[in-house]
C-alpha cells in the first residue's frame, strides 16, 4: 500500500490589510476528524483499493517539496545516472495510488510547516506557528495552551503497542518532527533558553524538554538539534571550539545524560556521528537516540560523509530496529532541508536534498512488504519555485534557457523563484548570468517573472520581480 500525495500552493498577490478570522467551529477538533472521515468514505466509493489493515506505517514528509520540486527532482535524478532526465522515475512515481492535497492554516492562506504538521500527524487544522495544539491555542500566548492540546498518530501508534521512530534532517525539535510528541503555542520554542519568562513561569515547556517527558519511550529519534539538549555554555562535542553550538538550556539539565541513564537497562545507545550509527547492530537495540549536530544536519551535497550520515542510513537503522515488534511500527521520515535550500533560493541544495529522499523511500521499500506497510509520501506546502524557457531534453536543470530575454536580450536560467530582492544590477542593468558558474551549490535562482525595469532596484509590494542572486538569504 504505497501512496503518493502532491502539494499545490497558488501564490497570488495579496491586497489589503484586513485579517478576517476563521469560522469559529474549525476551533473544534471533531469538525475536522468529522470531515476527514467523511472525505475518506467518498472515495472509498470511487475506487477498489486496498483495504488491508496495515500493520506498520510510513510517512515520508518532503518539506517544502511541491509539484514543480517533484518534476525537477525527477530530472535532477535522471541527470545524476548520465541520462537526459525527464524520463526518468522517481519511487514515488512508482506508487499506485497518487493524489493532490490542498493545504493552508486556519489562520493563513500560505501555511507553515508548524500548523501543517498539526494537520497531516494529528488530524485537526491549526494555527500558523503552531504544534500539537488545535486552532483555539494562539500563537505566542503560553496561556491558551492547556485544554487545547491534541495528540498524533504517533502517539496512537505507540498506546497501540507499536514501536514508534521520527527520522529529519532538520532538529529533532524542529516544526514538523514536534507535532508527533510536543503540545506549543510557539515553534520557536526549541530549548528554555528560546522561550520569554512570561511563558515559562505559566508553566510551559520548551520543546526539547517535551521530546523526553511527553512520550518518553519513543524508540528511534534521529537528526539533529543537540545544542537544545545541554545546558548552557557546554561546549558541542564535535565543535567544541565553536561558541554558536554551546548548549542552551537555562534550565541546567542534560536531556541526553538523562535519556541514556534511563535507557541503560533497556538496551538503550546514543550515537552523534555516522560511524557509531552504522556500527550498531539493530538486533541489539531496542531505544536509539541520535543527534547528529547542533542544529539542522548539513545538505546532503555538503555532507561529511564521515561524521554525517544521509537520510537514506538513519531510515534504514530506524526500519531495522522498529520492525523487530510483532505488533508493527509508525515511522515519520522528513526530508526537511528542501525545504531551507528554498527558502535560501538555492535550487540545487534543494533538489539533491528531495533525490535523496528519494533514496530513502526506495531503500525503506526493500526492506518492507507492501502487504503489511502503508508507505505515503506527501508534502506540507510548496515554493515559489518553478522551471521553464523552453528548455531542451536532457538540459541541466540548473542550466541556462535557449534563448535570450526579450527583455534585455540576455540569458537566463530555466530555474525561477517568485521572490527575492529584485535584480542583481552591474552597471545599471541586470547581470549577464551567462559569465555566471550556475553549476555552483551556493547559487541563489532569483529570475524575475514580473519585469518592471524602472523599478528594477528594488522589490515592489504586491510584485514577484526578482533576478539571479549568489548567496542571498530570503524568507
Amino acid at each position: 500500500m504505497k501512496v503518493t500525495a502532491l502539494i499545490i500552493l497558488g501564490c497570488l498577490v495579496w491586497e489589503g490589510t484586513a485579517k478576517p478570522g476563521f469560522p469559529e467551529q474549525e476551533k473544534d477538533p471533531e469538525f475536522w476528524k468529522e470531515w476527514a472521515q467523511r472525505t475518506l468514505k467518498n472515495a472509498l466509493t470511487l475506487q477498489d483499493l486496498n483495504k488491508n489493515v496495515a500493520k506498520n506505517i510510513i510517512l515520508f514528509l518532503g518539506d517544502g517539496m511541491g509539484i514543480p520540486t517533484v518534476t525537477a527532482a525527477r530530472i535532477l535524478k535522471g541527470q545524476l545516472n548520465g541520462q537526459n532526465g525527464e524520463e526518468t522515475q522517481l519511487e514515488m512515481d512508482k506508487f499506485p495510488y497518487v493524489a493532490l492535497s490542498k493545504t493552508y492554516n486556519t489562520n493563513a492562506q500560505v501555511p507553515d510547516s508548524a500548523g501543517t504538521a498539526t494537520a497531516y500527524l494529528c488530524g485537526v487544522k491549526a494555527n500558523e506557528g503552531t504544534v500539537g495544539v488545535n486552532a483555539a491555542a494562539v500563537k505566542s500566548q503560553c496561556n491558551t495552551t492547556r485544554g487545547n492540546e491534541v495528540t498524533s498518530i504517533l502517539k496512537w501508534a505507540k498506546d497501540a503497542g507499536k514501536s514508534v521512530g521520527i527520522v529529519t534532517t532538520t532538529r529533532v525539535n524542529h516544526a514538523t518532527p514536534s507535532a508527533a510528541y510536543a503540545h506549543c503555542v510557539e515553534r520557536d520554542w526549541y530549548s528554555d533558553g528560546e522561550m520569554p519568562d512570561e511563558a515559562l513561569q505559566s508553566g510551559c515547556k520548551d520543546i526539547a524538554r517535551q521530546l523526553f517527558e511527553n512520550i518518553p519511550d519513543i524508540d528511534v529519534i534521529m537528526g539533529g538539534g543537540r545544542k537544545y539538549m545541554y545546558p548552557r555554555n557546554t561546549p558541542d562535542v564535535e565543535y567544541p571550539g565553536d561558541k554558536k553550538h554551546n548548549g542552551t538550556r537555562k534550565d541546567g539539565r542534560n536531556l541526553v545524560k538523562e535519556w541514556t541513564d534511563r535507557m541503560k537497562d533497556k538496551r538503550g545507545s546514543y550515537v552523534w556521528n555516522r560511524k557509531d550509527l552504522v556500527s550498531l547492530n539493530p538486533n541489539n537495540v531496542d531505544y536509539l537516540l541520535g543527534l547528529f549536530e547542533p542544529g539542522d544536519l548539513p545538505y546532503e551535497l555538503e555532507r561529511n560523509k564521515e561524521t554525517d550520515p544521509s537520510l537514506t542510513e538513519m531510515v534504514d537503522v530506524a526500519i531495522k530496529i522498529l520492525k523487530k515488534n510483532e505488533r508493527g511500527f509508525y515511522l515519520l521520515v522528513e526530508g526537511g532541508r528542501i525545504d531551507h535550500g528554498h527558502h535560501d533560493g538555492k535550487a540545487k541544495l534543494a533538489l539533491h536534498e528531495a533525490v535523496e529522499m528519494d533514496r530513502a523511500i526506495t531503500r525503506a521499500g526493500l526492506l518492507t512488504s507492501i502487504y503489511d506497510t502503508l508507505s505515503v509520501v506527501t508534502a506540507d506546502h510548496s515554493h515559489v519555485f518553478s522551471f521553464g524557457g523552453y528548455t531542451h531534453r536532457g538540459n541541466s536543470i540548473f542550466g541556462l534557457a535557449p534563448t535570450m530575454s526579450d527583455i534585455d536580450q540576455k540569458p537566463f536560467t530555466s530555474i525561477l523563484y517568485g521572490n527575492g530582492p529584485g535584480f542583481k544590477l552591474v552597471n545599471g542593468a541586470r547581470e549577464n548570468v551567462s559569465a555566471v558558474d550556475y553549476t555552483s551549490h551556493s547559487l541563489a535562482f532569483l529570475v524575475c517573472l514580473i519585469t518592471i525595469p524602472q523599478h528594477r532596484s528594488k522589490q515592489l509590494p504586491g510584485t514577484s520581480c526578482c533576478s539571479l542572486e549568489i548567496g542571498d538569504s530570503w524568507r
